[in-house]
């Protein structure tokens, strides 16, 4: 069964100067003359970080990760208005290829998973020709179904407790659009009552990642927890800033890209509906679900088969150079 590689470092960081005081980190690690990868983290308002990096066989990639707008290193931060504004979807594709015009890399592999899936779509979509092969976990394209799933009916049938302290902070004549109503909430004015939205918004995420929960979680600061959950309440109350429908709609796209797209059979988060669905209209894809698994990557049997699948991609690419 593979495994994650060991950690590595980078040997290349730095920023990109965006739009509207936007500055975007970004980073490089493994081999500067492998096979050239793009990580696309979830969220949004995630991050990368070092297990990110050890999904790629560092002797064979050349591996990019950046923290998108708001995210992480990049500045200004989503807890402050700034790290909202001019922070959509089409200029998170801008700043992908501003990182790669930067570096000088022709075409790359694009790995993403749920946000990360969706963006990495969208980029694919925009740039195929930018596009080598593409891994996707859990994937999410913003349908208003998959929003009111998650937000309104579905995975609150399956998770009744969790539920009910997510819609707790907000009174009952709200809760007919929670996504509005959180959106509202973390931009209210009154910070106890900001950081009580934010607590909620991510306890309920997270309680529906994984059926392999960490022991001993790392609990996050208060400023990240506002940080993440206006980023996403941001985008989800926008419809992520694509037309409805449009990824699957555009998956015609993708014709002649190979990809291999990971789902966990027990994710309450982006169910396989979607996965599916998007295998059906991508010819060239190939759908492994993971019976024993739910959304996030850290779960066994979809860290195995996304480093599985890099290892894949890498002895199919060029041979390095001596």
């Amino acid at each position: 069964m593979p495994v994650p590689y060991p950690p590595i470092e980078p040997y290349q960081h730095g920023f990109i100067d965006a739009d509207s005081g936007h500055r975007i980190y970004w980073e490089a690690c493994g081999n500067p003359r492998g096979a050239p990868a793009l990580f696309l983290h979830g969220g949004p308002g995630g991050g990368c970080g070092a297990n990110d990096r050890r999904l790629f066989d560092p002797a064979r990639y050349r591996v990019v990760l950046f923290d998108q707008r708001g995210c992480g290193r990049s500045l200004p931060h989503a807890g402050s208005e700034a790290g909202l504004r001019a922070n959509t979807t089409q200029l998170l594709l801008s700043d992908v290829e501003a990182i790669r015009e930067a570096l000088g890399i022709e075409r790359w592999l694009v790995l993403g998973g749920s946000w990360g899936a969706t963006l990495a779509l969208a980029y694919a979509e925009a740039n195929p020709g930018r596009v080598d092969a593409m891994i996707l976990r859990g994937v999410f394209t913003a349908r208003r179904s998959e929003l009111h799933w998650l937000y309104r009916e579905g995975a609150s049938r399956i998770y009744p407790e969790e539920w009910a302290r997510f819609v707790a902070p907000i009174p009952a004549p709200g809760r007919g659009d929670l996504v509005a109503a959180y959106h509202a909430r973390l931009h209210c004015g009154d910070a106890a009552l900001e950081i009580e939205a934010a607590r909620a918004w991510c306890a309920w995420e997270d309680a529906l990642l994984t059926l392999h929960p960490d022991a001993n979680p790392r609990a996050p600061d208060d400023a990240s927890l506002i940080a993440r959950a206006r980023l996403e309440a941001h985008y989800f109350v926008n419809a992520a800033f694509l037309e409805e429908g449009q990824i699957l709609a555009n998956a015609h796209r993708l014709s002649g890209i190979p990809g291999t797209i990971v789902q966990g059979r027990c994710d309450a988060i982006t169910p396989p509906a979607t996965a599916w669905e998007l295998h059906q209209a991508w010819k060239s894809s190939t759908l492994q679900i993971i019976p024993d698994a739910a959304h996030a990557s850290s779960e066994p049997g979809i860290l195995s088969a996304l480093v599985a699948a890099t290892d894949a991609f890498a002895r199919s690419a060029p041979a390095l150079e001596p």
